[in-house]
């Protein structure tokens, strides 16, 4: 048994540190020549906005703990100073990375026709077409802010782009007799980020709206009789106000919360501009801004807001996107018999996105016009815009179903959606709960209350169309009595949180779900000892939580095999020798984001498998509704040791996770690859996603 001392000194990543070493995993697929070169695009697009939320909310948290003035949290803000610094070195090294990205791809457009052209590189007919877009369309969508006055900018939007401009009037002798300054925010909302110009002799010309509002600066300060004209991107990150994460001890916790309100609303923390911006006008914008000394600044490129490159416009050419891969019907699920039906019958899955979200939407659809079925309830945690989900559950409400729904409505960022179409389900009838106070609703569960039987659905991800088409998750669906009948006391905890209950089939938090994952551990651990089978498989978005990582050393330790699909944060490190070489870790960046939650234990040679919503957080096993479900059909169970396995195989898009943040790509480490296997590694290349897909397309033939 180790002390408290030796546990401190196992190794371990800090958590803000592992996600920038998960978001360079993004910008090295942009990097890779085998993408295609749009999508390589649309990875720079993910990983500037992934990092633009994690300075919003990680960064924020940092700086509010290093800015609160209480000595009895040193320790903690002693971390978030160094964590800080290793961010700022992280993001410097990777920004430069970026830009070389950036540059990279541009030049391969050209090559296939594609021109991403500045201002100063029109021909006379494209400045004729510019100047008539301005006119036509953009004016009046540009409305300069001066920043000659003291008034800070603490209103704009950090989710836009702008453009700071330096506007001087010279006399007829060339001398300055009057210089202004004033901000212009890009009206991307609604136009874009990408004018797209006249195709000429085949070719395909574009322009960065930035360069568009460039060229028509004489035209929006027309009659103000500048001479010269001056523009450069900037960009800047707020502190998203958001309640801190539950990381922190709980007391330190209570103490920054509280430290928030005095923390000046929605300052920004990071600010991005182009490093050519004159010092004058530069210095005016930090002042204005209310940039300090412990927020991020970065001097970089022309361009900033790169997450607009997400809706890069495609051009017509298909031949440089992903090759269009259809959602897949399974067979038993496409008929006419009915679902709820073939549920009770036997446990059922789905396997987004190569299966078609479209028959859960059957089943709600099918729960929503049933005689037979009494109730529906479900948990709702992000919603798509244009809900088919909440339109299948009003139309039940409307037909008489007792219909409530859970709704968080503090899923980060996405309240606003949350709030709107919680309204619409009041106003249908519909009974919403806003969850626990001080607990988020993160599980994702269905229960549908039948006169012939009640069945319900667990999923890993949210009941969201869009997050279906993108997101790698699971859902069963099952009668199994006792497993429904405990979702269903979800649904009571949640309503009545201070009711004592006790959960036999689900892992549910905070009731008990670390306690039980441990003991799961332990029993790998004891079997180990005493000769039997012993291994552990599991797929994750991340693994920060200190007591589980010191509970997998020791298993590692113990000499059982730990095999880990981890996408995002990931404090472990292996290969220790003594303490983690018996843990191996693939990280998988593909078309489409690794979300699912898969467990598996050898329990001895009776294996037990786990699907459900927790990640290995503290967050997820302390303070969120989570749930995990056991899987007791076969064929699922083989389904769900069918995929780790071939994320494991992962050879083409799987990087090596080991917590020194060279994200090494597997397929690197064995240069002397080709498509056959090599004997002396025993690895071929392999890319799980489309062996996948490959696999479920032919079940369907």
């Amino acid at each position: 048994m180790k002390s408290n001392d030796e546990k401190q000194k196992l190794p371990y990543v800090e958590r803000d540190i592992s996600w920038m070493y998960f978001n360079q995993r993004i910008l090295l697929e942009a990097a890779n020549p085998e993408v295609p070169l749009l999508e390589r695009l649309t990875f720079l697009g993910i990983y500037s906005n992934n990092l633009d939320e994690f300075f919003r909310v990680r960064v924020a948290t940092l700086n509010r703990i290093i800015e609160y003035d209480d000595k009895n949290i040193r320790k903690e803000q002693e971390i978030a100073s160094q964590t800080l610094k290793q961010i700022g070195k992280l993001h410097n090294r990777y920004y430069q990375q970026f830009e070389e990205t950036f540059a990279k791809i541009m030049e391969e457009l050209k090559q296939e026709n594609i021109f991403v052209i500045k201002e100063t590189e029109m021909t006379p007919k494209q400045q004729e077409f510019i100047t008539s877009f301005y006119r036509s369309k953009l004016n009046g969508s540009t409305n300069p802010v001066l920043l000659n006055n003291s008034r800070p900018l603490d209103d704009q939007n950090d989710e836009n782009i702008y453009l700071a401009t330096r506007l001087i009037r010279k006399d007829t002798e060339g001398k300055i007799r009057e210089k202004d300054y004033a901000v212009i925010e890009l009206p991307t909302g609604d136009f874009g980020r990408f004018i797209q110009l006249p195709d000429v002799d085949g070719k395909t010309y574009l322009m960065f709206l930035d360069d568009v509002i460039r060229y028509c600066l004489p035209l929006i300060f027309v009659g103000m009789k500048y001479t010269d004209y001056e523009a450069y991107t900037f960009k800047f990150t707020k502190d998203a106000e958001m309640e801190i994460d539950s990381d922190l001890r709980t007391g330190v916790l209570q103490k920054i919360s509280k430290g928030v309100k005095s923390r000046k609303k929605g300052e920004p923390i990071r600010f991005v501009y182009d490093q050519q911006m004159p010092k004058d006008l530069l210095k005016k914008l930090i002042t204005r801004l209310n940039i300090d000394k412990n927020d991020t600044r970065v001097a970089g490129g022309r361009y900033h807001n790169f997450k607009d490159l997400m809706k890069f416009p495609d051009c017509n050419r298909k031949n440089l996107k992903y090759p269009v891969w259809p959602p897949i019907f399974k067979p038993e699920l496409n008929g006419a018999e009915s679902l709820l039906t073939l549920i009770r019958h036997k446990d059922r899955s789905l396997h987004y996105p190569f299966h078609s979200f479209d028959s859960f939407i059957r089943i709600l659809r099918e729960a929503a016009i049933s005689k037979e079925v009494k109730s529906i309830k479900i948990a709702l945690y992000r919603l798509a815009k244009d809900s088919k989900v909440v339109k299948a559950l009003i139309c039940a409400a409307k037909n008489g179903k007792k219909v409530t729904v859970v709704i968080e409505l503090l899923a980060r960022f996405d309240e606003a959606s949350n709030i709107y179409w919680s309204k619409r389900m009041q106003d249908a009838g519909i009974h919403v709960i806003f969850g626990v106070e001080g607990l988020k609703i993160h599980s994702k569960l269905v229960h549908i209350a039948s006169r012939h039987g009640d069945i319900a659905c667990i999923s890993t991800g949210n009941f969201h169309e869009g997050n279906a088409r993108m997101y790698t998750d699971y859902t069963i669906m099952t009668a199994h009595r006792q497993i429904v009948k405990e979702v269903n006391e979800v649904f009571n905890f949640i309503e009545k949180p201070y009711t004592p209950v006790k959960f036999r089939e689900l892992l549910v938090s905070p009731n008990d779900m670390r306690k039980r994952v441990i003991a799961l551990i332990n029993k790998e651990i004891k079997n180990k000892k005493q000769g039997k089978d012993a291994y552990i498989l599991a797929k994750v978005n991340h693994i920060t939580d200190r007591t589980l990582i010191e509970k997998l050393y020791e298993a590692s330790t113990a000499g059982i095999q730990i095999d880990l699909l981890v996408r995002g944060n990931c404090s472990l490190v292996t290969g220790i020798p003594g303490v983690s070489e018996n843990i191996h870790i693939n990280g998988i960046i593909d078309r489409y984001l690794e979300h699912s939650r898969i467990f598996i234990f050898s329990n001895g040679g009776e294996e037990k498998y786990y699907i459900g919503s927790a990640d290995w957080m503290p967050r997820n096993l302390d303070n969120r509704i989570e749930v995990l479900v056991p899987v007791y059909n076969k064929e699922i169970q083989a389904d769900l040791k069918q995929i780790i396995y071939y994320d494991l195989q992962d050879t083409v898009k799987g990087h090596i996770v080991d917590g020194s943040g060279e994200n090494l790509p597997w397929k690197d480490i064995y240069p002397t690859l080709s498509e056959k296997q090599v004997d002396e590694t025993k690895i071929s290349l392999f890319r799980s996603q489309e062996e996948l897909y490959k696999e479920y397309k032919k079940n369907t033939e």
